[in-house]
């Protein structure tokens, strides 16, 4: 299996870009607007063929492409991603049995082009049991 597309946009975080709302008497977390914004616009970008919610052992790199070169966190850049995988129905899910491993993966600069190219392939260090 070898899977490659481009999401166009600016990454964003998930985590820290998060809200608390109050929710009758309870107080919730939620993701801001702007996460919001960039998930949606991700999800539409997503290729009808890579739509095959994988549920074998793969390896997802993701080069951000960011548009300035301010320190950002790259674990909370691939925890936004594999979650708009899972709900573009790119992966079942995003746990340690399926993404197997992020190797690969970067953080680079790229001022008029905002983006993060996906690569999936398979994962054959592992066997699941």
């Amino acid at each position: 299996m070898n899977l490659r597309f481009v999401l166009r946009g600016q990454p964003i975080t998930k985590k820290n870009s998060q809200q608390i709302i109050k929710a009758g008497n309870r107080r919730m977390v939620i993701s801001s607007p702007q996460y919001r914004k960039y998930e949606k616009d991700c999800l539409w970008q997503i290729p009808p063929e890579a739509k095959q919610r994988i549920d074998t052992a793969v390896n997802v790199q993701c080069v951000y492409y960011m548009p300035t070169r301010r320190r950002v966190d790259l674990v909370n850049l691939l925890e936004a991603t594999m979650d708009i995988l899972v709900a573009g129905k790119v992966l079942a899910d995003d746990n340690c049995r399926i993404v197997a491993a992020h190797d690969g993966s970067r953080v680079d600069y790229d001022k008029h082009n905002p983006r993060v190219e996906i690569t999936i392939n398979s994962y054959y260090g592992i066997t699941l049991d």
